[in-house]
């Protein structure tokens, strides 16, 4: 379990879940992880997810999309990582393949994808890659 970047745990449990086939993954619970997992489901890479409530910080369970076999998410990457963050005006908001996959945001106005905070035109940190 990753004590110092909990963001690469997400990404990292839901990348092996993906390989190994399983249908779900559960991940422990908070409000940052909710809202990627939000914004996954937005855009069609997982099917769902629920919050299930236990005795300590709950747990985000994950059902993953597949298409013919294969998972819908080829590709993460963790960008702003604890050592080495990285910010981003809402000029500079980055395009993942071109517009084909999605790059999250963390905005003042909460956690986003590329496309809805170059919409608002808001800048922030740049979580994750998603393809």
């Amino acid at each position: 379990m990753s004590k110092t970047d909990p963001i690469a745990d997400f990404l990292t449990r839901i990348r092996n879940a993906g390989k190994a086939k399983h249908r779900r993954v559960d991940i422990p619970g908070s409000r940052l992880k909710t809202a990627m997992a939000q914004v996954l489901k937005d855009k069609k890479y997982i099917a769902d997810y629920a919050v299930l409530e236990d005795t300590k910080q709950g747990v985000l369970r994950i059902q993953l999309r597949y298409h013919q076999g294969k998972m819908a998410i080829t590709g993460l990457r963790r960008v702003s990582r604890p050592g080495i963050r990285k910010y981003v005006g809402a000029e500079e908001l980055p395009r993942v393949l071109g517009g084909l996959g999605v790059a999250i945001i963390s905005t003042p106005h909460g956690i986003m994808s590329d496309a809805q905070a170059r919409k608002e035109r808001v800048g922030g940190e740049v979580l994750a890659y998603i393809w």
